[in-house]
């Protein structure tokens, strides 16, 4: 009962043997580079599965927001969050005004201690103290960067080589 039973076209049939695929290999293993396209037509024209599924999404839309919400007002407190975190944008943390003696012309070092000290005498929160200093930091770097750049354009003028 080894023997396969073969109908009589198939009989003495040989496949062509396809070359061994490498580990790891990606693609199509049969595709040489520069041969011609294995798929000459390209992808045929329509919806991909995607986009099938997308449609019966916004078909259904209206519905299932009708739904959510009478969820919702049932109290079902999951379709209440959807509904909520659609609906209403998302808060961002806003910190009030803080005023402390602070000199915009003092070298960076003085203009930190002045931050820290605002912080010990609780004028100004830490977060925002750590903002105030990164942009005191972020300045002072494109102060230093303008420096460099007029010494540099300074020092090009005078090498005047023939």
């Amino acid at each position: 009962m080894t023997q396969i039973d073969q109908p009589e076209w198939l009989k003495g049939f040989v496949p062509t043997p396809r070359p061994e695929r490498p580990p790891g290999a990606k693609g199509n293993p049969y595709w040489e580079k520069g041969g011609p396209s294995p798929n000459p037509k390209g992808r045929p024209p329509g919806l991909t599965a995607q986009s099938k599924l997308r449609q019966v999404w916004t078909d259904d839309l209206p519905e299932l927001g009708r739904k959510t919400m009478e969820a919702a007002l049932a109290g079902d407190m999951t379709a209440a969050g959807h509904i909520y975190s659609r609906m209403v944008p998302s808060m961002r943390s806003q910190s009030d005004k803080v005023q402390f003696p602070f000199d915009a012309e003092a070298p960076m070092t003085t203009q930190i201690e002045q931050v820290l000290a605002a912080v010990a005498a609780g004028e100004v929160p830490p977060d925002v103290a750590q903002q105030i200093i990164s942009s005191i930091a972020a300045l002072n770097q494109a102060r230093l960067t303008e420096e460099l750049a007029a010494e540099v354009a300074a020092l090009k003028a005078k090498d005047v080589t023939p």
